[in-house]
């Protein structure tokens, strides 16, 4: 039993080592978009049609970033199931 409690203790290290990291690549990548869209706004020079693409590049980059987590997630959520604790098999005793 010592062993599947050290498991769980490394698998819970290893998901807030993962959330912490994305954390704070999110904050990263959303002060990216931030200072993207204020060059944008500057840039008078860049067609709205350029904008668009940029900005459908922005959503899509984003939205795989939650899906690579939610699989992350899931993934976690695999293992920890894995490493419950089985009930107990019951066993019935012969009569005599």
């Amino acid at each position: 039993m010592q062993a599947n409690k050290i498991s769980k203790q490394a698998i819970n290290f290893q998901k807030m080592t993962f959330e912490n990291w994305y954390k704070a690549m999110t904050l990263v990548q959303d002060q990216a978009v931030s200072t993207m869209d204020k060059v944008l706004d500057q840039a008078t020079w860049i067609p709205e049609d350029g904008r668009n693409a940029i900005q459908k590049m922005v959503g899509a980059i984003q939205d795989e970033r939650d899906r690579f987590k939610s699989y992350v997630d899931d993934s976690f959520i695999t293992i920890e199931k894995a490493l419950a604790p089985k009930p107990a098999a019951k066993v019935k005793k012969a009569a005599n």
